[in-house]
């Protein structure tokens, strides 16, 4: 993993909805730290050194307040369902040496056989690891793999010094064969023959003329 990020708060002392806003307005990020039976310390982040650092998952902060540093994770971050923004912060108090439990992205690499599909089924693989050491990710090689392989939780390869939380039974890539173009026009036919749906004719086929019709009017014309 990277190094952790350092970032400069100051203690804040003034709390609710207009206290926060005006926080934002000045380009901070108002936040909350705890843990490790400590007072919860309400603080103020910087805005865009907190958004850099918190665009990698899990990232593992230095927060210096009064000079003191103390190590910490973003617990939950909540962002503005609109803006680009993150409008607050909750970091829990980590220890070195100390484990956690986090979420780790999953990142599928390699090409599986022609003709497959490969699905990922578990985007992320809870694990405890060391919480000055949590990785980026953990990677999952589909090279070469055929239609019908499967690969569980239980079989990813971890980090040293993790270990798996997440049940070792669970799917986290499957790979399939592809549907062909003919299995997918009649799997579409016999859904919406079941929904009753009848297919119209293509205007092209609809407006032309059968071939005895055709016939009979140039019959005619003669």
């Amino acid at each position: 993993m990277s190094d952790n990020s350092k970032l400069v708060a100051e203690k804040r002392t003034d709390f609710g909805k207009g206290a926060a806003r005006k926080i934002r307005r000045a380009g901070n990020i108002p936040a909350v730290m705890y843990g490790h039976g400590t007072e919860p310390v309400h603080i103020s982040l910087p805005g865009h050194d907190t958004m850099m650092a918190l665009k990698q998952a899990n990232a593992l902060l230095t927060i210096v307040i009064d000079g003191a540093e103390q190590l910490a994770l973003a617990k939950d971050v909540q962002r503005d369902p609109i803006k680009p923004v993150i409008d607050h912060v909750d970091l829990v108090v980590v220890r070195k040496g100390e484990k956690v439990t986090v979420d780790v992205p999953v990142h599928v690499e390699g090409d599986a056989a022609p003709e497959t599909v490969v699905t990922l089924d578990h985007n992320t693989l809870q694990l405890e690891v060391p919480a000055t050491d949590i990785p980026e990710n953990v990677v999952v090689s589909v090279e070469g793999f055929e239609a019908g392989t499967q690969v569980l939780a239980g079989a990813v390869a971890l980090p040293e010094g993790a270990t798996l939380v997440t049940d070792a039974e669970a799917l986290v890539v499957n790979v399939t064969a592809a549907i062909s173009a003919e299995a997918l026009e009649a799997e579409l036919s016999e859904a919406e023959a079941e929904a009753g749906i009848e297919r119209e004719e293509s205007e092209e086929a609809a407006e032309a003329p059968a071939e005895g019709d055709a016939a009979a009017a140039e019959g005619e014309q003669a």
